[in-house]
């Protein structure tokens, strides 16, 4: 059967307009706590099953590592840390978590991994301080390190090797997440020394992903990469103040708990979100937000 012009031009002008007509993504907020008696919950990554990595402050005021499913708490502490410096910054789907402490023998940063009640060490060779903070589901690890300069560098770990991270023309480079293909997320300081640039690196290239609403600003601080093409992170306006933002199918959206101080760490393929902003009121509180 022939179809007309017409017909084909009135189809494809139907398609079109449903394109356009599809609703703007919405968010849900929650607070997350890890408990009853948590004076403040830092909640940085998410995985698929939901649970939550971070830190908590206890009415103690000691600080602990966490993990979060549900309302059931996993508390973790390592003896090497110094006090209230221990905190969880990424989660694969097996709860495999990474994350830092300032050593209490050397007062240097320490990194590692945590699985199964065990830490293992993650350190860049012959770094003086090692931050790391994103592993995907193959155990790969991101994060930054200082050399005996004093200088900051991004960093990656494929099995037992490390390959340093650098944004050319940039200085202060961090990793900060990696997904299940290996793209990574990088933000640096631009040449003028005066804002954040994010990147998305994807083998040897480094593709710009700064959010349009943080020109003129501090600039952009880019988190979490997921396995569906969405990144989340944080912006600066003009005032200073911090904004989540969330990058899906190509538009920026705020990821805003309040107005001015919200921060978007942690994003799964769920598009579930998690961060910590500041109430009035002072302090950080975590916070969870869906996404519709």
């Amino acid at each position: 059967m022939k179809r007309s012009i017409l017909g084909v031009l009135l189809v494809l002008t139907f398609v079109a307009v449903g394109i356009a007509a599809a609703p703007p993504l919405t968010f849900t907020f929650s607070d997350v706590h890890a408990n009853k008696t948590a004076t403040e919950t830092d909640s940085y990554a998410v995985n698929v099953n939901g649970v939550i990595a971070g830190d908590y402050v206890d009415s103690a005021g000691v600080q602990h590592g966490m993990l979060l499913a549900g309302t059931k708490l996993t508390t973790v502490n390592n003896s090497s840390c110094s006090a209230n410096t221990l905190a969880f910054y990424g989660i694969n789907s097996a709860n495999t978590v990474v994350g830092w402490c300032v050593s209490a023998k050397t007062a240097k940063d320490i990194g590692f991994s945590w699985a199964k009640g065990k830490f293992a060490g993650v350190n860049f060779p012959k770094g003086t301080g090692t931050q790391p903070t994103g592993i995907n589901d193959k155990g790969e690890i991101v994060g930054l390190y200082f050399d005996s300069a004093g200088v900051q560098h991004g960093f990656s770990k494929i099995g037992t090797a490390y390959k340093s991270i650098d944004v050319k023309g940039h200085t202060s480079a961090a990793a900060w997440g990696v997904n299940n293909t290996g793209q990574i997320t990088v933000y640096a300081i631009n040449s003028a020394g005066t804002a954040y640039d994010a990147y998305l690196k994807t083998g040897t290239t480094f593709k710009l992903i700064n959010d349009p609403k943080a020109k003129g600003t501090l600039g952009t601080v880019v988190h979490t990469p997921n396995n569906k093409g969405d990144i989340d992170g944080t912006y600066y306006d003009s005032s200073g103040n911090t904004h989540g933002w969330l990058l899906h199918a190509g538009k920026y959206y705020d990821v805003n708990d309040t107005p001015t101080l919200t921060r978007a760490d942690g994003l799964n393929d769920k598009l579930e979100i998690v961060g910590r902003y500041t109430p009035s009121t002072g302090g950080n509180v975590g916070f969870k937000a869906i996404t519709h």
